[in-house]
């Protein structure tokens, strides 16, 4: 198993990458990422129920998990959300934060706890932290869910985006972060093309984010993009054509 890496540390607010298996699988690859804030840690995404041992391994490292308080959910897809249940059986003061749209959809994971459940509107939210501090949760629709939302940090000035910026890797070939544009967006263009929904929504979330300071775009799928390479992401997708744009390939027109 990869070690977890550190990818922001100012001794008080700390922005983790989780460890991931050494062995390619013949599943879905997917990150998980931790923030420590002080005395208060949230969870990003943390994975279906195949991977929550391994999740679990690595967060214990860090922290105790049941400090967590605070679990994000980017949307609804089960490699995201389907480990809940055994999440909040040990975060037991944990709060879940998932697109309003999703909420009911949560008791077929076994969650029925309702108070334990915030609804992000569609505008988008904040997660308060006790030191002072706030995670931006920025509407992200359409990208490809209809109710998804990424997540901002600015202290660490790191950009979660879910499955925007996600990548898969050639057999064998895995790697945690690039700086190379040029040649990790040969591993992004087939899933974007056809998982994201329009330019249109692309262009949004685009100019929304674009706003931020962003040092580096953490995805919940492949590697991490710093610098000049998240730079780049954010200007190739925001003239991305996507989903309904190329719909007539599809009914070979």
């Amino acid at each position: 198993m990869v070690e977890n890496t550190s990818l922001f540390d100012n001794g008080m607010h700390k922005f983790y990458f989780l460890g991931w298996e050494e062995k390619q699988e013949e599943i879905i690859q997917t990150n998980q990422y931790l923030i420590v804030d002080g005395d208060e840690a949230v969870l990003l995404d943390p994975g279906g129920a195949h991977v929550f041992p391994r999740v679990l391994a690595n967060v214990s490292e860090i922290i105790e998990p049941h400090k967590i308080n605070h679990i994000f959910y980017t949307h609804q897809d089960p490699d995201v959300t389907s480990g809940i249940i055994l999440w909040l059986s040990i975060a037991e003061n944990s709060k879940v934060y998932i697109s309003n749209l999703w909420v009911r959809f949560l008791p077929h994971f076994g969650v029925y706890d309702q108070k334990r459940v915030v609804a992000i509107p569609d505008r988008g939210d904040t997660i308060r932290l006790k030191s002072g501090n706030s995670l931006e949760l920025i509407p992200s629709h359409y990208l490809h869910s209809t109710g998804n939302f990424t997540l901002y940090d600015p202290v660490a000035k790191i950009l979660f985006s879910g499955d925007i910026g996600a990548c898969v890797f050639p057999a064998g070939k895995k790697y945690r972060e690039t700086d190379d544009f040029d040649s990790h967006v040969k591993n992004m263009e087939g899933f974007h093309r056809r998982y994201m929904t329009s330019n249109v929504a692309c262009k949004k979330w685009v100019d929304v984010v674009s706003r931020k300071q962003i040092d580096m775009i953490t995805p919940q799928h492949g590697a991490v993009m710093k610098k000049e390479c998240a730079k780049r992401f954010l200007q190739w997708f925001r003239e991305l054509k996507c989903g309904v744009d190329l719909i007539d390939q599809f009914y070979g027109v």
